[in-house]
């Protein structure tokens, strides 16, 4: 998750391992020992132009896969997991060069560029936080963001170990100026309840489709689904586990699905 390579190496021993605690973070992770800053006042980070980094932009491998970090992150916007990362990486360098403070409001992604700005909302209370990127991660169960211990207790997800959010790229030329200081225009909540799927193979014939759910059925731990959707070109069918309750539950599917050679990922709609 952390600095290249040297903590990508740490990321690869804690993707084999299973040292998750009850809240989430591994066990030797967690928040502060004693809390000398009210995190609740912790001001959101201020999107502004700055130069990237000269360190963790470029490709990079974990576990056998590659991943390309992009040039262009603007009309960015996915939904998935997020987990956080507190005390066990406080004041070691981050992907970036800088070091790493869980009372930042700092986070680390796969790909969006080092340094950039993003929006995260959590769709279960709607809650919206806007962090800085300037760390890699996270590795683990298709996890979309690592929020530091700050971000992660102002979205209000620091008990569970994780939630579903949305991430949006946020740029210096969307801050309003109306007064002193300034600030992100917050995005409106809509009503909604995301359900959480692990799909498993989208197909153009449904055939094909049924026939992996077939496959699926025994094995699959939840109900197999099939959903077809029309795309500009054509239908697709997708094959999914769902809908899922908890991350907990989508996590065993996941690693199930990978035992069996799938190449499962997890979906918010």
């Amino acid at each position: 998750m952390r600095q290249l390579p040297v903590v990508i190496g740490l990321t690869l021993v804690l993707i084999g391992c299973s040292g998750l605690s009850k809240s989430g973070y591994y066990k030797h992770d967690g928040p502060p020992r004693y809390q000398r800053v009210n995190v609740s006042q912790v001001p959101d980070a201020i999107p502004r132009h700055e130069k990237l980094s000269d360190t963790g932009n470029a490709p990079y491998t974990v576990q056998g896969k590659t991943y390309y970090p992009m040039v262009n992150d603007r009309g960015y916007r996915e939904r998935g997991v997020a987990s956080w990362y507190g005390r066990m990486f406080h004041g070691r360098r981050t992907s970036s060069g800088e070091p790493y403070d869980m009372y930042a409001m700092t986070a680390a992604h796969r790909t969006l560029p080092l340094p950039s700005y993003a929006r995260v909302r959590n769709l279960r209370n709607d809650k919206q936080i806007i962090v800085r990127i300037n760390d890699r991660g996270p590795f683990l169960h298709n996890r979309l963001i690592d929020l530091s211990y700050a971000a992660a207790f102002k979205l209000g997800i620091t008990g569970t170990g994780t939630g579903l959010v949305e991430v949006s790229t946020v740029h210096p030329d969307t801050l309003v100026v109306e007064t002193s200081p300034v600030r992100v225009p917050v995005v409106n909540a809509r009503d909604e309840s995301p359900s959480m799927y692990v799909q498993v193979g989208a197909f153009t014939l449904r055939e094909n489709a049924e026939r992996m759910r077939r496959q699926l059925q025994a094995h699959a731990h939840g109900p197999v689904i099939l959903q077809q959707a029309r795309l500009t070109n054509g239908e697709i069918h997708r094959v999914r586990v769902g809908p899922i309750a908890t991350v907990d539950e989508a996590d065993r599917i996941l690693e199930s699905m990978q035992r069996q050679g799938f190449d499962p990922r997890l979906i918010l709609e």
